[in-house]
């Protein structure tokens, strides 16, 4: 695997909590290629395993961890140069996690004698949001400033890429479904590519004496509206799909449901939109060029059309 021995990051130890998540996995690769070691730690790190052979001999490092627990922290937080906390959850305790346990990560990652801190928020964290997770992510972004005033925290807009859970669940569901229903079909989205993400925490590690302190919000270069990306995505995969836009009423019933896509909380969110403010920096400011879903889309898409790619491509209709 090819290095930048040059890069600032050569030879650091970077700690990535919760870094065997979609992520995760790809900040790591990010940091391997810049030369970092890197220590990916989480309840399962065993899903990371994947990406080792991308590392030389010695540059990855694996470790379990319980981040509510001091000593699990202060044990995978020994040696570390810099920690990237990706740590994050839709359900159960959400502030020991992500709320007020974020702050207690900080701390550990000072106390560990860590010099730069990247915390992962998300477009939305708001602390007046009747929503656990915005409300608890707002309030993570308050504790970690106050144990870490260095940090960088970063707020990125749903995520897509080759491996997420996003873009691939509704290409699953419009492959294998003749109707294709749309929860909150004008709910406005700003999707980033996770690779773009990656390369901005990377550089942020590299440089907190330009990036330490601010909050970046980090979203792709256009905005479609969930009608449209189930659109663009029944296009990419040459198939024909009677969609069916549910009404607020019944989407919201269906997601109180138990095992529906979609959770409350989650159609709460996709209702309030996923876009960015405006009013923070973005990927422009770490001279990361932002890139549209329909770069990647159509190629993605190969493996959910009729005989994948031994099919032909037809443009269905839109």
């Amino acid at each position: 695997m090819s290095q930048d021995t040059t890069d600032s990051l050569f030879g650091k130890i970077v700690t990535l909590l919760g870094g065997s998540g979609f992520l995760g996995r790809h900040v790591a690769q990010e940091l391997l290629a810049r030369g970092a070691r890197v220590r990916i730690a989480s309840r399962n790190p065993d899903k990371a395993w994947s990406i080792k052979p991308l590392g030389n001999l010695g540059q990855m490092q694996f470790g379990r961890v319980d981040v509510t627990k001091l000593d699990s922290l202060a044990r995978v937080l020994t040696g570390s140069d810099a920690v990237v906390n990706l740590v994050g959850a839709f359900a159960g305790n959400l502030d020991a996690v992500q709320g007020h346990g974020a702050g207690r990560i900080a701390a550990a990652a000072k106390a560990a004698g860590a010099q730069t801190f990247v915390h992962v928020s998300a477009i939305g964290a708001d602390t007046a949001s009747d929503v656990a997770y915005a409300h608890t992510k707002a309030t993570g972004e308050q504790a970690v400033l106050a144990e870490f005033p260095t940090a960088t925290i970063v707020r990125p807009a749903i995520m897509f890429g080759p491996d997420d859970n996003f873009v691939m669940m509704f290409a699953d569901m419009i492959a294998r479904a003749p109707l294709l229903p749309v929860f909150v079909p004008e709910a406005k989205l700003q999707p980033v590519f996770v690779d773009d993400v990656a390369e901005s925490i990377a550089i942020a590690l590299g440089a907190p004496e330009v990036h330490g302190g601010k909050t970046y919000e980090l979203a792709g270069p256009e905005v479609l509206t969930m009608l449209d990306l189930n659109k663009r995505i029944m296009a990419a995969e040459s198939r024909h799909r009677m969609i069916v836009p549910l009404p607020d009423g019944l989407a919201g019933f269906i997601a109180a449901l138990p095992g529906t896509p979609i959770s409350t909380d989650q159609f709460k969110l996709l209702k309030a939109g996923n876009v960015a403010s405006g009013t923070l920096p973005g990927l422009a400011e770490f001279g990361v060029t932002a890139r549209p879903l329909e770069l990647f889309l159509d190629r993605w898409m190969t493996r959910f059309r009729n005989h994948g790619r031994f099919g032909t491509k037809i443009v269905a209709p839109v």
